[in-house]
């Protein structure tokens, strides 16, 4: 079994993490009027699974609906054993989503997966109730920009993009309607020719090349590979497009469109609210929004008008788009406001397990899930991590660098760490040097013109010239420490590449196809048994 060495981070040292997403982990009392309770509290998680287990389900049928696409795509027999327990009458669900990412899409898809999975076990335990793990697929989003490329590491630890050629309708139609063009073939070759050959190389191209094929659907390979690897650990898989599954949700987008403009003004005065406490409002809908795309060959926005809704060219009354949407609710999806509400219509929900920024959509709801009558749960922040080889990690250890300090893209922190393996005594001559200058030439200056008022200029002029020559003599210095250390130069640049590639956090900018490759598909067992889920806690691991 792959095993790894783990190294626990104080997620407030990290300034890329918003002040909203801090609080919530480390002083949620700041923000708790904006959610349904604590996730770090027994309490709260006994109280959400009573009231989801009183609340009305229907989960017989979204069982069914599951079953078959788990058939379809061939899912693991942990997978539906999971989907089984779902019919049971007092079962829950912790959910999770992301879009349907190239070849799996960046590791925080796979660090949600998993914080899902761990959190169903722990609180099937602990609250001795059959817990299902559920994985979103958000096939209906239309960004093609945020799905269409996989980022590796290449061989010399530059981050390359592996770009898939935009299918007809991308960027305006649902992923779901997306069909894998030629071109895959291709694709999964310049992935391979990028990747570092390892032992498991083959193998996993060999995967690739059987789930990623043309003609099959992006979201459904997407959702056959995500499987692949988590369906055995009873990760239920759902994509979100399912036209059978739209029956169940009709009453909400009946509702959402009864409520002329309520919800959307309800996300808008809780977005305020936030602001005006010195947080940030993730979603700033329109006065004349309806949270409802219309599906036909491409995905429309439904927009309010005094005489009703404009949907593209078309003008409906509100008897016209409701009749349309409980006769045909497959032509209609959720936005991001909404999804949530459909979502947790359709699966008993005690948890949904977020990212940052998600974190700042939900503190925008809980009025919204109130109108709808329908129980908000829990939101439990993802687990973050960062994996390292052991050469960054003795490196990291011997220097006693805090990870953080390499993010920066230009060379500040190198020649800071440079600067800092200079001799004692060179640098403090340096400083020695530098400070009796000051004062000597300060002492100079206010002479002078007691001599000849007119050599002031002149002497301040010597003194920025001989200022200007001791700091090139201090570059100088600092570039011959540089050659004579070009080892540590090398391991410092190495284990930014690994950290922050193209200056984001690894677990953002790096898919999870790049680890499986170093690690095979032990990488997956490695991350189930050692990654903390606990939210203020970062997870460096070196396999």
């Amino acid at each position: 079994m792959l095993s790894s060495k783990r190294t626990l981070v104080d997620c407030r040292q990290f300034s890329w993490i918003r002040r909203f997403a801090l609080d919530y982990s480390y002083d949620f009392s700041n923000v708790s009027a904006y959610f349904n309770g604590d996730p770090m509290s027994s309490e709260a998680w006994h109280t959400r699974i009573t009231e989801r287990t009183n609340h009305g389900r229907n989960t017989e049928t979204i069982a069914d609906i599951l079953e078959t696409q788990q058939h379809q795509r061939g899912a693991p027999p942990a997978a539906l054993a999971a989907t089984q327990r779902l019919r049971k009458s007092n079962s829950v669900a912790i959910v999770t989503g992301q879009q349907a990412g190239l070849f799996g899409g960046p590791l925080f898809t796979l660090l949600k997966a998993i914080t899902v999975l761990q959190l169903a076990e722990q609180m099937a335990v602990a609250h001795k109730v059959p817990t299902v793990p559920i994985f979103w697929i958000d096939s209906e989003d239309h960004d093609w920009e945020e799905i269409g490329s996989c980022n590796v590491l290449n061989t010399e630890l530059k981050h390359t993009s592996i770009t898939l050629i935009p299918p007809p309708g991308a960027g305006t139609n649902p992923v779901a309607s997306l069909q894998i063009g030629p071109d895959v073939k291709e694709v999964i070759n310049e992935l391979k020719d990028s990747l570092t050959p390892t032992e498991f190389t083959a193998e996993l191209i060999g995967q690739l090349q059987d789930t990623y094929v043309e003609g099959r659907g992006v979201a459904d390979a997407f959702g056959r590979w995500l499987e692949s690897f988590l369906g055995k650990q009873g990760l239920v898989v759902f994509d979100g497009s399912d036209p059978s599954a739209k029956h169940l949700v009709a009453g909400v987008f009946e509702k959402e469109v009864r409520a002329k403009g309520h919800t959307a003004a309800l996300a808008t005065t809780a977005g305020s609210q936030l602001t005006a406490c010195g947080y940030h409002a993730q979603v700033k809908p329109q006065s004349d929004s309806v949270n409802l795309f219309r599906i036909d060959s491409t995905r429309q926005a439904i927009r309010r008008n005094d005489d009703g809704f404009i949907v593209g060219k078309r003008l409906y009354s509100t008897d016209d788009l409701v009749s349309e949407i409980l006769a045909h609710p497959e032509r209609f999806s959720p936005n991001v406001l909404l999804r949530p509400l459909v979502q947790d219509t359709l699966f008993p929900t005690v948890c949904y397990v977020s990212g940052p920024n998600e974190l700042s959509y939900f503190g925008q709801l809980s009025e919204v899930y109130k109108y709808f009558g329908v129980p908000m749960p829990l939101i439990y922040p993802r687990a973050s991590a960062t994996i390292i080889d052991s050469s960054t990690a003795r490196f990291l250890s011997r220097t006693n660098l805090p990870m953080e300090t390499l993010q920066p893209r230009d060379e500040a922190a190198l020649n800071h760490f440079l600067e800092a393996q200079l001799p004692s005594a060179v640098e403090q001559s340096m400083q020695s040097v530098g400070s009796a200058l000051q004062q000597s030439m300060k002492d100079l200056i206010a002479a002078v013109p007691t001599v000849d008022p007119t050599l002031t200029a002149a002497t301040q002029s010597t003194l920025k010239r001989m200022e200007r020559d001791l700091q090139n003599l201090h570059n100088k210095i600092l570039n011959a420490t540089k050659r004579k250390n070009e080892t540590l130069r090398r391991q410092f640049l190495r284990a930014q590449a690994q950290l922050f590639p193209h200056g984001a956090p690894q677990e953002r900018a790096v898919g999870f196809v790049y680890f499986l490759n170093l690690y095979g598909p032990a990488f997956i067992d490695l991350l189930v048994n050692d990654l903390s889920i606990t939210p203020k806690q970062h997870s460096v691991l070196t396999p």
